[in-house]
C-alpha cells in the first residue's frame, strides 16, 4: 500500500496503534516530493532532515506512550510566509531570500507541540499580493490536474501539494482568498477563519487589517483537526480576539436537518462560468436532500465589498513595503510591482472610505446571517486558467466570490463541489456567522460525505 493514499486520520490510527511507524510514513512523502514535486514545483524548500528528526522523535516518543494527539508524526509542510526558526522564510520574494527566523510564528509553535513533522515550505505568490502563483523568482507552481495551468494563489504551492498528496496538512494565508481561490483550483479544502481566531504572529504580513490564517487540507475533518490545534488567543497578536475554542470534531457528525440556507442568487454571484453555477446549484440541492431549506438571497453589496477589500489590500502592501519600494523597485515581479504602486496612490480620504465601508458592511452580513444557518456561493468565478495570462486581471477576477469574507472578517471554507468538462475542479464556498467555525465545517462535512467529490485526485503519477 502506497502511504500517501492514507488520509489524515487514517494515518493518525495507524500511527497510533503502531501499524505504521511517523518514520516509515515520513520516507513515503519525501520519496513521493521527489518524484513528484520536480513537475509542480510546490516546494521552495524540502527540509528532509528536519522531517526525519521530527519523525524520529515522533516514534520515540509514541513508543514511550507520549503520543500527543492526532497529528503526532503527521507529515505536514507550511506556506512560505510562515515564519520557522533557522529554516529560511522567504515569503516568495527576493527580499526575504536570506532570512532566517529567530522563532516560529505562532500557529507553527502550536502544531510542533502537537507533534508534526516538517516536510518544508511552499511555494506561494510574491509576498503573497497574488492569485496565480506565477512566482518570477522561484518559479511558477503547477495545478496537478493540468500542468498547463495555475495552482492558484497565493496558497498555491499548498493547494498543490495537498491535491498530489505531498504532505498530509498545510496552514494558508488568505487577504483576499489566498486559501480559498487555490484550494478550488485545486480540489481541497481551505479554511478562512472568522478574523482574530487564528493568530498572525509571526505570519509575514501582506494587509494588517485583512490577513487571515487557516488550515488547507484534504477533506473536512483534517482540516477540523488543524484548526482545532492552531485556534486560540495570542495576546502577543494585536488582532487576536480571546473567544473560546469549541471541540469542532465533536459536532461535524451532527448533520443539518433543519437548517436555513442562505443561496447567493443575485447578479453578482450568477456572473461566473455557466458549469460553475450549474454545480452550486446541484449542491444546494443536496443541501435541501439532507434536511435543510434553501432560501436564495441577495448578498448586500458585494461588488462594493471586494472592491473596498481591493483597495485595502494593496494599500496595507505598500504600507509595509515602502521602504523596498523605495530602495528596491526592480527586485518586485511586474505584476506585484504594478499593484503596489496602485495602492500606494490612493488618497487617505478613499482609504478611509474604504475602512468605513468595512464597518457598515461587516453589520450587514453579520444582520443577514443571523437569519441563516449558513451561505452558500462559489469559491471562484471560473475553474483554473492556463498559466501566463495577466496576473493582475486574473487577481480581480478570482477574488470576486472570496474578497466580500476578508472585508467583513467572516468564517469561510471552499471544498470541492464538481468538475468542469475538462477534469478541472470547482469549489463551493460557505459562510458562517463570526466565531462559528464549527457550524461551517460540521455543513461542510455533510455535503462532503453525501457528495464524495473528495475522494476524487489528479492522476499524476
Amino acid at each position: 500500500m502506497d502511504l500517501t493514499d492514507l488520509d489524515l486520520a487514517e494515518a493518525a490510527k495507524a500511527i497510533s496503534s503502531g501499524q505504521i511507524s511517523p518514520l516509515e510514513l515520513t520516507q513515503a512523502y519525501l520519496s513521493r516530493i521527489e518524484t513528484i514535486d520536480p513537475r509542480l514545483n510546490c516546494f521552495l524548500a524540502v527540509t528532509t532532515e528536519i522531517a526525519l528528526g521530527d519523525a524520529r522523535q515522533a516514534e520515540v516518543e509514541i513508543q514511550r506512550g507520549m503520543y500527543r494527539g492526532l497529528l503526532h508524526g503527521i507529515p505536514v509542510a507550511l506556506k512560505d510566509i510562515y515564519e520557522t526558526r533557522g529554516i529560511r522564510t522567504t515569503a516568495g520574494s527576493k527580499f526575504f531570500a536570506q532570512n532566517l527566523p529567530e522563532t516560529n510564528a505562532f500557529a507553527v509553535e502550536k502544531l510542533k507541540q502537537a507533534g508534526v513533522v516538517l516536510l518544508g515550505k511552499l511555494n506561494m505568490h510574491e509576498i503573497a499580493l497574488g492569485v496565480t502563483n506565477e512566482n518570477p523568482h522561484y518559479g511558477p507552481c503547477r495545478n496537478p490536474w493540468d500542468l498547463q495551468r495555475i495552482s492558484g494563489g497565493s496558497s498555491g504551492g499548498s493547494a498543490a501539494a495537498l491535491s498530489a498528496r505531498l504532505c498530509l496538512g498545510s496552514l494558508g494565508s488568505d487577504t483576499g482568498g489566498s486559501i480559498r481561490i487555490p484550494s478550488s483550483l485545486c480540489g481541497v479544502v481551505g479554511v478562512k477563519p472568522t478574523f482574530g481566531r487564528v493568530s498572525l504572529q509571526g505570519v509575514i504580513p501582506l494587509s494588517w487589517n485583512l490577513d487571515h490564517a487557516g488550515p488547507m487540507a484534504r477533506s473536512v475533518r483534517e482540516a477540523a483537526i488543524l484548526l482545532q490545534v492552531i485556534a486560540g488567543y495570542d495576546p502577543q497578536d494585536p488582532a487576536s480576539v480571546d473567544i473560546p475554542v469549541p471541540d469542532y470534531l465533536d459536532s461535524l457528525e451532527w448533520g443539518i436537518k433543519g437548517w436555513r440556507v442562505a443561496l447567493a442568487s443575485d447578479s453578482f454571484f450568477q456572473e461566473a462560468a455557466s458549469e460553475t453555477v450549474a454545480c452550486v446549484q446541484v449542491a444546494s440541492r443536496m443541501f435541501e436532500d439532507l434536511g435543510a431549506t434553501i432560501e436564495q438571497v441577495e448578498v448586500p453589496q458585494a461588488l462594493q465589498a471586494a472592491g473596498a477589500n481591493g483597495l485595502m489590500v494593496t494599500s496595507d502592501a505598500a504600507a509595509f513595503h515602502r521602504e523596498r519600494m523605495e530602495s528596491h523597485l526592480e527586485d518586485f515581479g511586474a505584476d506585484v510591482l504594478a499593484r503596489l504602486r496602485t495602492g500606494a496612490a490612493y488618497s487617505s480620504g478613499e482609504y478611509i472610505l474604504a475602512r468605513r465601508q468595512q464597518a457598515v458592511l461587516r453589520r450587514r452580513y453579520e444582520e443577514l446571517l443571523e437569519h441563516y444557518d449558513i451561505l452558500l456561493t462559489p469559491t471562484t468565478p471560473i475553474s483554473a486558467p492556463l498559466l501566463g495570462a495577466d496576473a493582475v486581471e486574473r487577481a480581480r477576477l478570482l477574488t470576486r466570490f472570496t474578497a466580500p469574507f476578508n472585508l467583513t472578517g467572516l468564517p469561510a471554507i471552499s471544498l470541492p463541489c464538481g468538475f468542469t468538462g475538462q477534469g478541472l475542479p470547482i469549489g463551493l464556498q460557505l459562510v458562517a456567522r463570526p466565531w462559528d467555525e464549527a457550524r461551517l465545517l460540521q455543513a461542510a462535512y455533510v455535503y462532503e460525505q453525501a457528495a464524495g467529490w473528495w475522494q476524487k485526485k489528479p492522476l499524476i503519477a
